[in-house]
């Protein structure tokens, strides 16, 4: 059950004691899968306490997160950095809740869902490849380490992209597809399960992914491009990873050029091969089938999302069908 904002307000100036309290009252960020709050702690370190919604990752999996999340910073990557408890602690319990702070990375998101990128068509594409290289140079990073033997995420695998019960829910059952759409998807949603099959039988690449590149979560800062918000995390295909980052693009009218920049950046840092890269549009018609699941038990049935997420999913499953992309 969702929180009212008082409620929220509440529990974490409660849970922020946990950290020692603070200098001021936590300002309310966001309320989606987390409740999240911008605070200074009475040392003077700004973080983001995360409220965890209940339910949605294990204790074990939150640990992992930012157990992952440090080992990055400590290799210089660009993420925002855990901080313990006074008990040492990365997370602590708050009534039916997880809750945890990672410090506050200072900038703001290169945009949002709701609005097209801004700046020159320059600027745009030199945005995505830096995109890019970030993408890249996390999954570099994570390829090096050693995970713990307890470590545990959720998999964005094809049981949990496609199967009877995907991680964001039965995206083809979405109410704002017409019948003729959701035929559409499901023709969609078969053969997407033929290639990944194909493609993981072929050595895909597989591994720790963020799972959740969208612009809210990209932080344009004084020392270029950071990330935040690991909470989707998980093992999945490297390729959805570069999926995640061109969704909110599908409408942009130099979506070819931002393809073509993520793309480039990304290979400045990490192989791709043409076959792969081949694939992308499915792994965007992946994410879009996520949106379109992930919509329906977070929004009222007139929020223009369930449009708009619906839309890009029977567009790309057109793509796809096709054996087209939406920047040929």
């Amino acid at each position: 059950m969702r929180m009212d904002d008082a409620q929220a307000q509440g529990l974490a100036e409660r849970a922020l004691e946990h950290w020692g309290g603070t200098q001021r009252a936590p300002r309310l960020v966001k309320q989606r899968e987390n409740i999240v709050f911008d605070a200074v702690l009475r040392g003077g370190t700004r973080v983001a306490l995360r409220l965890h919604r209940p339910g949605y990752q294990s204790r074990a999996a939150i640990d992992s997160e930012l157990w992952w999340t440090s080992a990055l910073a400590e290799r210089g990557l660009p993420v925002a950095v855990p901080v313990p408890s006074l008990s040492g602690a990365l997370v602590e319990a708050m009534d039916d809740r997880a809750v945890s702070c990672v410090g506050w990375l200072e900038g703001g998101p290169i945009g949002s869902g709701e609005a097209p990128l801004a700046g020159s068509a320059d600027a745009r594409a030199a945005l995505m490849r830096a995109l890019g290289r970030l993408i890249a140079s996390v999954q570099e990073t994570t390829d090096a380490l050693s995970l713990p033997a307890d470590f545990e995420r959720p998999a964005w695998d094809i049981e949990g992209l496609l199967g009877e019960a995907p991680r964001w829910g039965r995206f083809w059952e979405n109410p704002a597809f017409s019948a003729a759409e959701r035929g559409i998807v499901e023709q969609a949603r078969t053969l997407a399960r033929e290639r990944l099959e194909a493609y993981r039988a072929d050595g895909a690449d597989f591994g720790l992914i963020h799972a959740d590149y969208v612009r809210e979560n990209v932080i344009a800062g004084p020392h270029g491009l950071a990330l935040i918000d690991f909470d989707d995390s998980g093992f999945g295909f490297r390729l959805y990873d570069l999926g995640t980052a061109l969704t909110q693009s599908l409408e942009e009218p130099d979506l070819p050029v931002l393809a073509r920049s993520l793309v480039a950046g990304y290979r400045e840092l990490r192989a791709l091969s043409d076959e792969a890269e081949g694939r992308l549009a499915l792994f965007l018609m992946l994410r879009t089938f996520a949106s379109a699941g992930w919509v329906v038990g977070r929004a009222a049935p007139e929020d223009p999302r369930q449009q708009i997420f619906t839309r890009r999913v029977v567009r790309m499953a057109r793509h796809v069908l096709a054996g087209t992309t939406p920047w040929d």
